[in-house]
């Protein structure tokens, strides 16, 4: 009677489904409908629902069969690495556009590292919706 009530008491573990690779996907490439499936299996750091997958990035291959953790995709790259890029610097009334080039890959709201054209000074920037790079000094 014991083990009745403590049976009753444990909550009942559900099973979850894990997104999974059809193909292989290459790094940098957009997640497609047809590249994913759900499989009944629980996976802890994998994604659950095809929705958080499709149109992301993956970041690292993932092969078929394997499934889709969190950290091999992100949002996709808005710029990418040497890509001429615009630096916006604003404060207060003052705006003031450069040249510029990106020394790294990013996303929308990620900080990279660029390079001002004219003067060659390395500087971090935020890259905004647009792929402009909002540089803070």
């Amino acid at each position: 009677m014991r083990w009745l009530v403590l049976f009753a008491l444990v909550p009942a573990i559900s099973p979850a489904d894990t997104v999974v690779a059809t193909q292989t996907i290459r790094p940098q490439q957009i997640i497609t409908a047809d590249a994913v499936r759900l499989d009944p299996a629980q996976l802890t750091g994998a994604f659950t629902t095809l929705d958080a997958v499709i149109g992301q990035e993956a970041r690292t291959a993932i092969y078929p069969g394997r499934a889709v953790m969190r950290g091999s995709v992100g949002r996709p790259a808005l710029v990418d690495r040497n890509q001429a890029v615009e630096l916006v610097y604003a404060h207060v009334g003052l705006r003031i556009k450069a040249e510029g080039r990106a020394l790294g890959r990013g996303a929308a709201g990620e900080r990279i590292r660029v390079m001002n054209v004219d003067s060659r000074t390395v500087l971090f920037g935020t890259i905004s919706p647009d792929g402009s790079i909002l540089v803070n000094k």
